[in-house]
């Protein structure tokens, strides 16, 4: 599941020291989504996407890719979606003219986009096409805290996880209350997203209304804090107020009324509320500390109610487990970072490709030169003619310079060779990405080997270079992806194909 959203809500959205917060938070910085450029942490720069590119990665918004809780009834679709670079993303596409206004849609979203932070699923980008008003954010592939507190099949949730989830939520409230953000609309257990490794984060999505006017929390006023009822308008204690209510989730495993979990608090029927799932593998303490800041969050004066660092103070000495990862404690497979044996048995190229041995793969293109070229160019007489001579000295002197490894020389001829336009190689597009990576380009020679896919789709070539620039970024699970990929064309050619 991806940044998920709940079928009955009408609205959806979702200090540290300043050192650590650098650490934790590039800087804003726009950049095309085209070019893939990937900031500190491995979080995508804030960007602009084309609807065609989201179209492409969604299988043009399929119902297969819907990961909204309510599926296609929600009101707003949140999909799960696959970039040409291999991300994994997840995009929410508004219900039309639900932002009549694309100025104030874009200076929104570039606002939440300023974000990052490790406890959030940020949001790394938005459309803006005509009627469409999509966000892009992070995928999270192992479902919402909703799923695993009042859905799950196999365990619930153990208490040292839930001490984490509130902690981790705390965490990323106080930090966007810190940036500037502190309005979260709707904020429930739908809005808490497990990662790839089952750490818990916030869903970006939360930080922006569902339209410019729309309302800010379900139709289900039994969860809604009581100054939202008076004057219509979310404030920081408002989310503070939803803050108690995940607690409440996270002690009982049900979704409970606030008044009626108050009844019992004030009661001191505490051993009621919890969970009876956990089977009493709870500590007593911790959970009267929980109890107690729930109660607090959910006063009906909003002045009564703790801020964002009080919640941080008060939970986080409850984080009693930090050396178990979360995976082991939500029971889910480990997120292995070493790509998996090749399905496929693998050519010298792909070798060295797996061993990201970028001597041996230079050394294997110098000698292919451009056999793989042939049939991808239907030139007119004319076109040989004027323009031919001046761009095949371009590529001789980067043919040149490629085989005396000279990179940089070898790219700027490459880019005059590309920049006439008249001639495509594949093959100058997988030296040139070669040439990026060793000058240390990553992004760069993921965006010449995704080139030369296009030029030439089943050349496995292509493939094997963007396997090398997805490992060198760190994108260990799409570079073994990739690699098979590449093998399996390999394999394809051999049977009968086009003779390498």
């Amino acid at each position: 599941m991806g940044c998920c959203e709940s079928s009955f809500f009408t609205e959806t959205h979702p200090e540290e020291e300043k050192n650590k917060q650098q650490q934790q938070n590039p800087p804003f910085n726009p950049q095309s989504a085209a070019s893939g450029e990937v900031g500190a942490g491995g979080v995508p720069s804030f960007s602009e996407f084309s609807l065609s590119d989201l179209k492409s990665a969604t299988n043009n918004f399929s119902s297969d890719f819907i990961v909204s809780e309510g599926g296609e009834k929600a009101p707003n679709l949140v999909y799960k979606g696959r970039l040409q670079n291999r991300r994994w993303i997840a995009v929410k596409k508004f219900t039309k003219l639900a932002w009549p206004d694309p100025k104030q849609f874009v200076e929104d979203a570039s606002g939440v986009g300023k974000l990052r932070h490790r406890r959030l699923a940020n949001l790394i980008g938005y459309c803006c096409d005509g009627d469409e008003r999509l966000l892009v954010a992070e995928y999270m592939p192992n479902d919402t805290l909703a799923k695993h507190l009042f859905h799950w099949e196999n365990q619930t949730i153990e208490w040292a996880m839930r001490l984490r989830v509130a902690v981790y939520i705390a965490e990323a409230l106080d930090y966007c209350s810190s940036e500037g953000r502190p309005l979260y609309h709707d904020l429930n257990a739908y809005r808490v997203l497990f990662d790839e490794d089952g750490d818990p984060r916030l869903s970006c999505f939360g930080l922006m209304k569902n339209s410019r006017d729309g309302k800010s929390y379900s139709t289900n006023l039994a969860y809604t804090p009581p100054e939202y009822l008076r004057n219509g308008r979310v404030t920081p204690e408002s989310v503070i107020f939803s803050f108690g209510t995940v607690l409440l989730d996270l002690l009982s495993g049900k979704h409970i009324p606030p008044s009626h979990a108050l009844d019992m608090i004030r009661g001191k029927n505490i051993l009621l509320l919890m969970d009876s799932h956990l089977e009493g593998n709870f500590s007593t303490e911790e959970a009267t500390v929980l109890v107690g800041l729930a109660s607090q969050c959910l006063q009906y004066e909003p002045r009564e109610r703790p801020n964002q660092k009080n919640l941080v103070a008060t939970l986080a000495p409850l984080n009693t487990k930090p050396e178990v990862p979360s995976y082991v404690m939500l029971g889910i497979p480990k997120n292995e970072e070493a790509p998996p044996t090749p399905q496929h048995p693998l050519s010298p190229m792909g070798e060295a490709c797996s061993r990201m041995d970028l001597t041996a793969i230079h050394q294997i293109l110098v000698m292919s030169h451009y056999r793989d070229d042939e049939g991808t160019n239907e030139l007119s007489f004319q076109e040989w003619t004027q323009q031919m001579r001046d761009m095949l000295e371009a590529r001789k002197r980067g043919d040149f310079a490629f085989r005396d490894k000279d990179f940089r020389a070898a790219i700027d001829c490459y880019t005059q060779f590309i920049d006439v336009g008249t001639m495509v190689s594949p093959t100058v597009y997988a030296r040139r990405s070669l040439c990026h990576l060793l000058c240390d380009q990553p992004d760069a020679a993921l965006r010449d080997a995704m080139q030369a896919q296009c030029v030439y789709p089943e050349w496995p070539t292509a493939f094997y270079m963007q396997a090398v620039a997805l490992a060198k970024l760190d994108m260990h699970k799409d570079a073994a992806d990739m690699l098979n990929e590449a093998a399996g064309l390999e394999e394809k050619r051999h049977r009968g194909g086009k003779g390498s």
